[in-house]
């Protein structure tokens, strides 16, 4: 079975539109009220985690079982990752902060992303990091490991291995050796890789 180009790409566009939500909504928030109340700030960040979190978590559930089904796998109910606790939003947060107060929102969306990878990897067997759009070449090291067993190295401290801002690859997970995503292909993944320097 091959999950579609299309069923592929309407799901990381969901994904997306999750984790972008969260990104404008801490935009907005920012823009009226500025950075002065420390509290609020991240009261407010917090509140956007768990509320999109828990959104991108459940997408990630979805199709995992519909995954499931259409290869014939049968698995238990598929389990919602770890939200983020509210000081690893402050530690996010304010390390930005120091950074660059502009990179904010973009922050809160990957901490929102970071949820819907943990739950692919959280109820995985087996897995691979599927690249789209503007790939950086460490997306493409990863892609190039084609399918991959779960184990523990795959989770570092509970997170998924590698999870940036303003990224649309996404994990896939399959439940057959024959199954895959369609465009899927480590080898070219590698090549482009190797080609980049």
């Amino acid at each position: 079975m091959q999950i579609t180009e299309k069923a592929w790409t309407e799901y990381i566009t969901k994904m997306s539109q999750i984790s972008q939500k969260a990104a404008g909504l801490m935009q907005t928030w920012v823009q009226k009220k500025g950075f002065e109340n420390d509290k609020a700030l991240l009261d407010y960040a917090y509140a956007l985690s768990q509320h999109y979190g828990q959104a991108i978590g459940a997408l990630a559930c979805q199709m995992y079982e519909a995954t499931a089904a259409a290869q014939g796998g049968i698995v238990p109910p598929a389990e919602i990752a770890d939200l983020p606790e509210y000081g690893e939003v402050a530690k996010a947060i304010n390390g930005t902060k120091k950074q660059s107060e502009l990179k904010v929102p973009s922050t809160l969306a990957r901490l929102v992303k970071q949820v819907g990878a943990d739950t692919t990897l959280k109820n995985a067997a087996q897995f691979a990091w599927v690249p789209h759009g503007d790939t950086c070449a460490f997306c493409l090291t990863l892609a190039s490991r084609g399918w991959q067993y779960m184990s523990k190295k795959a989770l570092k401290n509970g997170h998924a291995e590698h999870i940036h801002a303003h990224c649309d690859c996404e994990y896939a997970v399959r439940f057959d050796r024959k199954s895959t995503v369609a465009g899927y292909d480590p080898e070219k993944y590698l090549e482009e890789y190797n080609n980049a320097g």
